[in-house]
């Protein structure tokens, strides 16, 4: 492993958990501006050109805790170096092309 890169990875080893515990401190921030960012975005759509008036706050707002809890996740788990990151998953994630964005989870 290059030096660079060796230093790299200590570097983020050493500061993975205060950068979860970071972001799970000021998460209410980060949602207060999404949101905002999420109602401006909403606002300039011209909804009349479109079949379905979408709750783009609501959905973005679900979309951003779990990248949230994601990105949590990543920093907080060890990872396994003897399985690959397939291997690791343990959801079955259905390719996005096959789901319609407005059909919810029936079940």
């Amino acid at each position: 492993m290059p030096i660079r890169r060796a230093v790299r990875e200590s570097a983020f080893n050493l500061a993975r958990r205060d950068l979860a515990t970071f972001l799970e401190e000021h998460e209410d921030r980060l949602l207060l501006i999404f949101r905002e960012e999420m109602q401006q975005l909403d606002d300039r759509l011209p909804e009349e050109e479109m079949f379905i008036d979408l709750n783009l706050v609501g959905i973005g707002d679900m979309i951003l805790k779990a990248a949230l809890r994601a990105i949590r996740r990543f920093l907080l788990e060890v990872p396994d170096k003897s399985s690959t990151p397939a291997a690791r998953s343990t959801a079955q994630v259905k390719p996005v092309e096959n789901i319609p964005f407005w059909r919810r989870k029936s079940s």
